[in-house]
């Protein structure tokens, strides 16, 4: 996964300082190189950390580099987008969805 600025790559190590301890709304897409639909959602989940930059963190983290945290959040399938905000755990989405299904969760949490 190239970082385009905007994305960045969550790891086991970094996941509670980045994401738990973080103010405001984050997404973190949990994916996985060999995975399909991870590769269709990516260029969505892409766009929204940019058209919604400054209100909105997105980050990836990769499953298979990232057992511990998958674990933690119970992650069976992917790609799985969860939703935290201010540090705790509010959404879940499973698989690839379109981008308004993803807007509409990220609106809902915002307001």
């Amino acid at each position: 996964m190239a970082e385009n600025g905007k994305v960045r790559a969550v790891t086991d190590a970094d996941f509670s300082q980045e994401v738990e301890n973080a103010p405001g709304l984050a997404l973190v897409d949990f994916w996985a190189v060999w995975c399909g639909p991870c590769r269709m959602v990516a260029p969505i989940v892409e766009q929204l950390a940019q058209d919604y930059e400054g209100k909105l963190k997105v980050m990836k983290l990769d499953v298979d580099a990232n057992q511990q945290t998958s674990m933690r959040f119970n992650i069976r399938s992917i790609p799985s987008l969860l939703f935290f905000k201010d540090g705790k755990l509010v959404d879940t989405v499973v698989g690839a969805v379109p981008r308004a299904y993803l807007e509409q969760k990220i609106q809902q949490h915002l307001s």
